[in-house]
């Protein structure tokens, strides 16, 4: 499992200025760094992963956003253009991140995992604003400035909240009867 020191080790190698936050408690999930940090839900990133179906089967697809907006799976699967969008198992979590699944760390991630960065996040935040998120630990976090971070996620940026307005509509239309 990949852990804080992998995370410090890379952004030190790349001379990128971040801070390791031992956190007062531990974490059961990123959705609890607000509160323990006394930080906007905002500024706070967090992972998503989702299973799509891709081909005739189930990719995974991971998502970073704000632990302020969760990403639903109508919305990925509207900006995916596939139905049956569902949140990934633990177990599928953890073997495709290699970090324990609610503790995902938005850096590190594997190549050929696609993964999706919510807009909202990224036009919220200054690029000097400090952002947190989790490291793969119960007791750690990970501070760095949003524009450092958003720079070391290799992911394609989708606005999932028109996404999810789009989803929604199409879910919410009438069922025809023949």
């Amino acid at each position: 499992m990949k852990d804080a020191l992998a995370i410090h080790r890379r952004l030190l190698a790349r001379q990128i200025h971040h801070e390791i936050v031992r956190l007062p408690r531990p974490l059961t999930c990123a959705d609890e760094l607000p509160e323990m940090l006394d930080a906007t839900p905002e500024s706070c990133a967090r992972v998503s992963v989702f299973e799509v179906p891709t081909r005739g089967r189930m990719e995974p697809v991971a998502v970073v956003g704000a632990v302020a907006a969760h990403p639903t799976p109508q919305a990925v699967g509207a900006v995916l253009h596939a139905r049956d969008v569902r949140p990934a198992s633990s177990f599928l979590v953890n073997s495709v991140t290699d970090y324990p699944d609610r503790l995902v760390c938005p850096l590190l991630l594997p190549d050929d995992l696609r993964v999706l960065v919510d807009q909202r996040m990224v036009e919220h935040l200054d690029p000097g604003e400090f952002v947190h998120t989790a490291t793969g630990e119960r007791r750690t976090a990970l501070r760095i400035r949003a524009i450092h971070l958003f720079n070391q996620i290799s992911g394609k940026r989708v606005d999932l909240e028109t996404a999810r307005q789009t989803g929604l509509v199409r879910l919410a239309s009438p069922m025809r009867t023949t």
